[in-house]
């Protein structure tokens, strides 16, 4: 989920001819490229999906928006030394994107609690498939490294379909396999319940508050993998306080992850990192 409206260059023409995610289970019929980036369990990294992209950190992987983002800001991060991760939303409807007109209302259920102007929508429609067909394609088309599907843990939301863990599971895998395929790392996002039956198809993890909500164990099948966690934080007690970051990031290092302190606008006002 996101807050950032504004719009970038983006290549429509490759919603017209993209290759198969497959409309139900894991894996696309074509052969997987030999290898894709793989990020170190080390790696150091800056999310930001709203605002001008600051590209002055000094870090190994940059997570920012698909479509707000130009292919010439991706090969500037490349020039320096940066991966890019591109982010969109897998699991949800945001009617301010470019190929919104291409989700059909079948597709589109409830609204996100505390996002208004997103719907969840149906992981198993042939549909929705296919537009993050064209998705993955424009992440080709503008260089980036891997993807961040977001919103894809519908099965636990109201989202007024009648998910199961199994539907989110084969989604989920669908996702990983089809980002693969075209030679893209792809991210786990949140949907921690599914760690255990996930972490194998994913390439790292990125996960929100899971300090706050005492849920990090259950990224340690990443960690342990050999694969980054990249976590995010919050909570004003960690802007306002250096003794409470203190306690975050001791915590963080001593699990492995990569621990970033951020505004949840994600607009780089502010950003704490213990590494």
């Amino acid at each position: 989920m996101r807050v950032g409206k504004g719009w970038g260059l983006v290549l429509l023409a490759l919603a017209a001819g993209c290759s198969e995610l497959r409309a139900s289970g894991g894996g696309d019929e074509a052969a997987v490229p030999a290898g894709w980036y793989r990020p170190a369990v080390h790696a150091s990294w800056h999310w930001q999906l709203s605002g001008t992209v600051n590209t002055a950190h000094d870090v190994d992987v940059y997570v920012i928006d698909l479509f707000d983002n130009t292919p010439a800001l991706i090969a500037a991060l490349h020039g320096a030394g940066r991966r890019v991760i591109c982010y969109f939303s897998a699991g949800s409807y945001e009617h301010w994107r470019p190929d919104a007109w291409r989700y059909a209302g079948v597709d589109l259920g409830n609204t996100l609690d505390g996002y208004a102007d997103e719907r969840w929508v149906d992981t198993r429609s042939a549909n929705v498939r296919a537009i993050l067909r064209a998705r993955m394609d424009l992440a080709v088309a503008k260089g980036c490294d891997g993807v961040e599907p977001d919103n894809v843990d519908g099965y636990t939301q109201d989202s007024s379909f009648p998910l199961m863990a199994q539907d989110q599971l084969d989604f989920n895998i669908a996702l990983a396999d089809a980002a693969h395929q075209r030679g893209l790392a792809v991210a786990l996002k949140n949907d921690v319940e599914q760690i255990g039956e996930l972490h194998s198809h994913f390439d790292f993890a990125i996960n929100e508050s899971c300090h706050r909500y005492r849920e990090c164990q259950t990224l340690a099948p990443f960690v342990d993998s050999g694969k980054p966690v990249f976590n995010a934080e919050y909570q004003s007690k960690y802007v306002t306080s250096s003794a409470n970051r203190a306690t975050l990031c001791a915590d963080a290092r001593a699990r492995n992850f990569r621990t970033l302190v951020l505004p949840k606008r994600l607009n780089d006002a502010f950003r704490y990192s213990c590494d």
